[in-house]
């Protein structure tokens, strides 16, 4: 069975495909789409990578921490370890040189020892946490932002849609159609740039903070380990 559609059909389809709306478009919403898909783009490539490197790092976290948990000696353990990149070995790293700071004067101040071994690891954990979420604000900043901007490209091609209907004096579908089709376009753009922002963003976001939550454990064990053994030495 063949359909007989009109000429017109195909031509109509095709001035409202996406390259033909962007090619189009006024010169402002072109920026517009422009910037969203630039933002889309840049979005997607620290999603992937930060994918890589927080599984990385919350991987070889783990693995550091049950190892080190089996290790009879500490400073054994330090030197051959201990000076590797991954979170909990640097934390790790600030609790050793911390204690071999404190515990080399002749007078071992203990509860000035257990504050700065607190302190040091504390602050270790918030450097790394700052460290690996750095990027985690531009994903929030284009789900927030992308949106709007999009709109901005809606409202001034509809704008420029009805600027053309009032020149033509014609409201027909025709001419109404592909003004609002390219101003819905750079709204679609927006959501397009935004969805898997918004999405990342929660994702890491909770991934940031089960690592964090990680570190924190390991670091109060530690500090434990290390609290006992400051108790045992006269």
């Amino acid at each position: 069975m063949t359909l007989n559609l009109p000429a017109g059909a195909i031509t109509d389809a095709a001035t409202i495909s996406p390259l033909a709306l962007f090619l189009q478009a006024d010169i402002v919403v072109k920026g517009v789409m422009l910037g969203l898909l630039l933002a889309s783009i840049w979005t997607w490539a620290i999603i992937i990578s930060f994918s890589f490197s927080l599984r990385k790092a919350s991987k070889e976290s783990r693995k550091f921490e049950a190892d080190f948990w089996k290790a009879e000696d500490i400073d054994r353990f330090y030197e051959s370890r201990g000076k590797t990149e991954f979170p909990a070995a640097k934390v790790m790293a600030a609790g050793v040189t911390e204690w071999r700071r404190s515990t080399a004067q002749k007078v071992i101040d203990r509860d000035g020892t257990r504050d700065r071994l607190a302190t040091s690891m504390s602050s270790t954990i918030a450097s790394e946490v700052d460290r690996l979420s750095d990027r985690l604000n531009i994903l929030a900043t284009v789900a927030s932002a992308a949106p709007f901007i999009g709109l901005f490209g809606t409202v001034w091609g509809i704008m420029r849609a009805f600027t053309s209907i009032a020149a033509e004096q014609d409201s027909s579908l025709a001419v109404v159609a592909p003004g609002i089709a390219e101003a819905l376009f750079a709204t679609a753009i927006g959501l397009f740039a935004a969805i898997p922002a918004l999405i990342a963003y929660n994702r890491f976001s909770h991934g940031i903070n089960r690592l964090e939550a990680g570190l924190t454990r390991f670091a109060d064990s530690f500090y434990a380990t290390l609290s006992r053994e400051l108790e045992a030495q006269r």
